[in-house]
């Protein structure tokens, strides 16, 4: 038994240690995996929610970060003036508006 043992150590020493690229292989591997399922989405949803703040226009009915809803009354290159209710303005900055409401009984573009 002890001989058994032995041959299999000498074996295991005799062989030669694959290539240094092949061990950092599964580091690579976790690196992709990482970037097809979080980052790449998470760009593709900045970018979708960039393009629709640089799209509001007049009337288009906002939610704020701050929860407040509303709708546009002006709107500049930084700034969105929001009505909050009737005779109340707000200025907002577009970055903090978070959504655009669909009015009732319309669908979005891409149904």
């Amino acid at each position: 038994m002890n001989t058994a043992i032995l041959t299999m150590l000498a074996a295991g020493a005799g062989a030669e240690a694959p290539p240094a690229w092949i061990q950092f292989m599964p580091l690579v591997a976790m690196g992709l995996i990482f970037w097809f399922l979080i980052i790449r989405p998470q760009m593709k949803r900045a970018k979708e929610q960039a393009a629709k703040i640089a799209a509001i226009k007049k009337g288009d009915q906002v939610l704020t970060g701050g929860g407040l809803l509303g709708k546009v009354v002006k709107v500049d290159e930084n700034y969105a003036e929001i009505e909050i209710a009737q005779g109340v303005k707000v200025k907002a900055v577009k970055s903090t508006i978070s959504d655009i409401i669909l009015p009732p009984g319309s669908s979005p573009a891409n149904d």
